[in-house]
């Protein structure tokens, strides 16, 4: 998981950034000082506002399984209460945005969606308000202008939580395409310098693309010599797979290596020669047991049965 700092880097927040936002959403420096001096007001309300933004969440079956304990909701509403006071600092630099990029990324890290947390800062708002106008009772205008500047800071702070909602979940579903993607092309180390990725299913233009690519990059890390790639496992073997096993060979050849292909059937073998694919650059076998032996062998060893090694030795004695 990335920091706060990492996501500031990503989401290219810097003074730059942070003054063209400010200005977008209107705030001024008359909201800065009018914020600052609702300081008591925020202390005096906050824990009713969060009790009562709390009754929401905790009400609704969707949102109460966010907060499976009683330690949990009361450190959630610790650190709300926490946010709540910042709202009203008045200084509003890096560091204010650094700590509100933490609630996106709570969020995401939970899995509570957008939808629920928006519509938490609805009612959110609507508490602040029933606050402020008994706040300054009868001055409705002061209480309008406190609002205004409320408001405006909250939906700054809105677009902050999402902005790193997004950034952690695009980052959560790359890490879990990455797993999905080495997981339907593993490759196996046989021996030092011999490697092995069976195939098993279907391969389409996309996965033929991730075999060449996850070929390739353990081809160079293992410095191997020989790939073996097993298509027992594809039900169907077109034209199109035989291109890209034709293309993975012949990019495997360039770094110095050889491809065996293994688990060829007799369909496969009849499929490939009428459609007149050439796949004669390949060493092919039907059998994975005699690829491995031949790849063993371009490597200089060879499998020997414990019944031959002990009569040599037996000889040798």
């Amino acid at each position: 998981m990335r920091t706060e700092s990492q996501y500031m880097e990503i989401l290219k927040l810097d003074e730059q950034e942070l003054k063209s936002r400010l200005t977008f959403f209107e705030l001024t420096d008359e909201d800065f000082r009018r914020l600052a001096s609702l300081q008591d007001f925020a202390k005096t309300h906050a824990d009713e506002l969060i009790e009562a933004l709390y009754e929401l969440i905790l009400g609704h079956p969707a949102t109460r399984t966010f907060f499976p304990d009683e330690k949990t909701i009361r450190h959630a509403q610790e650190m709300q209460k926490v946010n709540f006071a910042r709202l009203f600092s008045g200084k509003y630099d890096l560091a204010y945005v650094e700590n509100r990029l933490i609630v996106g990324q709570i969020h995401e890290q939970i899995g509570m969606p957008p939808k629920w947390y928006l519509g938490a800062y609805r009612r959110y708002l609507n508490l602040i308000r029933e606050r402020l106008d008994k706040h300054f009772k009868d001055k409705s205008e002061e209480a309008a202008k406190a609002f205004s500047s409320v408001q405006k800071i909250i939906f700054f702070d809105i677009a902050l939580a999402m902005d790193a909602y997004i950034a952690a979940n695009l980052e959560t579903t790359t890490r879990h395409q990455a797993a999905i993607r080495e997981l339907s092309t593993p490759v196996i180390k046989v021996h030092s310098r011999v490697l092995l990725m069976p195939i098993v299913g279907t391969v389409d233009t996309l996965r033929a693309q991730q075999i060449m690519e996850t070929v390739l990059i353990r081809v160079v890390q293992d410095q191997a010599k020989v790939i073996i790639i097993d298509i027992a496992g594809v039900p169907v073997v077109d034209t199109k797979v035989a291109d890209h096993l034709l293309r993975t060979t012949a990019s495997v050849k360039l770094l110095g290596a050889q491809t065996i292909l293994t688990g060829i059937s007799a369909t496969v073998a009849k499929t490939v020669v009428q459609l007149g694919v050439d796949i004669s650059s390949m060493y092919t076998s039907t059998s994975l047991a005699e690829g491995i032996e031949f790849a063993l062998e371009i490597v200089g060893k060879e499998i020997v049965s414990k019944t031959s090694s002990s009569h040599n030795e037996k000889g040798r004695g």
